[in-house]
């Protein structure tokens, strides 16, 4: 049985992975709130991934998702640097803590995976993005260095989506006026789901994936292209 750590699994894709993989894999849950499925029954650690403490340890991993994100948009002139640091120390420096923790737990697997969250407005420029945009450029980045680093033990992928339903967007999509905006930004006409995300993660994480490393992979409704 495949052992997954899944960090950020409370809410949105990571939920939605959790939920696709319960069945049949030994599941690690590591964010601020317990996820709230009914039936599940793997191991969960509350953690602020911002916070200082040290990471739980774990013996061994066959994959690690790190789904923790934000959405901080607002004109260039108006980001302060604390924006800028926030949006670092979650999108990017979060990820380098975690992996760098896990590392030894994922080289005692036989065929280990990795997989990060970017976002479409790296590969799109797009206005009031530019905080979050770099931190997840930073992201495919770190992606394309380790995917060659770790090769050939470890693949090492992101997904970079577009606007999806989750908590974290509801300030874009709490009105229908709004709704409508973003469905017509992107050539498929609608809002991409937590499960049309999660089900590429859990593809991406299987060893059916195992000739993928070092790519990120747009599932974005058309908008990237």
């Amino acid at each position: 049985m495949q052992k997954v750590l899944i960090v950020g699994a409370s809410s949105g894709i990571g939920a939605s992975l959790l939920d696709i993989l319960r069945e049949d894999t030994e599941i690690f849950s590591l964010s601020r709130n317990v996820p709230s499925l009914e039936f599940f029954s793997g191991k969960h650690f509350t953690h602020d991934i911002m916070s200082d403490e040290p990471l739980p340890v774990i013996e061994k991993l066959d994959a690690l998702v790190y789904c923790p994100g934000s959405i901080t948009l607002k004109p260039f002139h108006r980001f302060k640097m604390d924006d800028f640091r926030t949006d670092w120390e979650l999108n990017f420096a979060g990820a380098v803590k975690v992996l760098q923790a896990y590392y030894p737990a994922l080289k005692k697997s036989a065929a280990p995976s990795v997989l990060l969250f970017s976002t479409v407005a790296v590969a799109k420029g797009m206005p009031f993005h530019s905080s979050i945009a770099a931190s997840k450029a930073a992201v495919e980045g770190l992606v394309k260095s380790l995917a060659a680093e770790w090769a050939p033990l470890i693949r090492v992928n992101a997904i970079a989506p577009s606007l999806t339903n989750t908590r974290l967007a509801e300030g874009l999509l709490n009105t229908e006026a709004k709704i409508q905006s973003s469905k017509e930004r992107n050539p498929l006409k609608k809002i991409g789901e937590p499960r049309d995300i999660a089900s590429m993660a859990a593809y991406l994480i299987s060893n059916e994936a195992g000739w993928i490393t070092g790519q990120t992979i747009h599932i974005d409704g058309g908008m990237s292209s």
